[in-house]
């Protein structure tokens, strides 16, 4: 890596780590959607993530109630987290410019949805019985030349 690649990657992570501990909301009318269920999203993770460290059995060996304290504590952790990272500038754009694409997407009518899932759903079965068949004929033919 090049002095100057490598002084790039130590200013972006200052200003990821610098980013995490401002106030403000960068943009903050642009790409609502996206920022919400991205945040949402880590968020469920991080109390997902926070509930089975609780469980981890040596907690409960520090006092009565450190599992919830443990709980407590990596929850607002990833939460603070999962809010900060949706307000860091160069994600905000990715996110920003993720909700103007979508914008951009013709979505299928209701009877297009299930003519098309149908078809899916047909050619799903096809395939799982074409490959029963498969491996039934070849179960046969290894039993007759005496490999199975």
């Amino acid at each position: 890596m090049s002095s100057v690649s490598k002084k790039q990657a130590a200013s972006n992570s200052v200003s990821l780590i610098g980013s995490m501990f401002q106030s403000g909301l960068y943009k903050p009318q642009q790409g609502r959607i996206v920022r919400q269920v991205t945040f949402l999203s880590i968020a469920v993770v991080a109390l997902l993530v926070g509930a089975d460290v609780s469980r981890m059995s040596y907690f409960d060996e520090l006092f009565t109630g450190s599992s919830y304290a443990v709980f407590g504590l990596v929850a607002a952790v990833g939460v603070w987290f999962a809010y900060r990272i949706v307000n860091y500038p160069v994600f905000t754009d990715f996110l920003i410019a993720v909700e103007a694409e979508m914008k951009k997407v013709s979505w299928p009518a209701w009877p297009q949805l299930w003519a098309a899932s149908q078809v899916v759903i047909f050619v799903i079965f096809s395939m799982a019985i074409s490959l029963w068949v498969f491996d039934i004929l070849w179960t046969k033919i290894f039993q007759i030349i005496g490999i199975r």
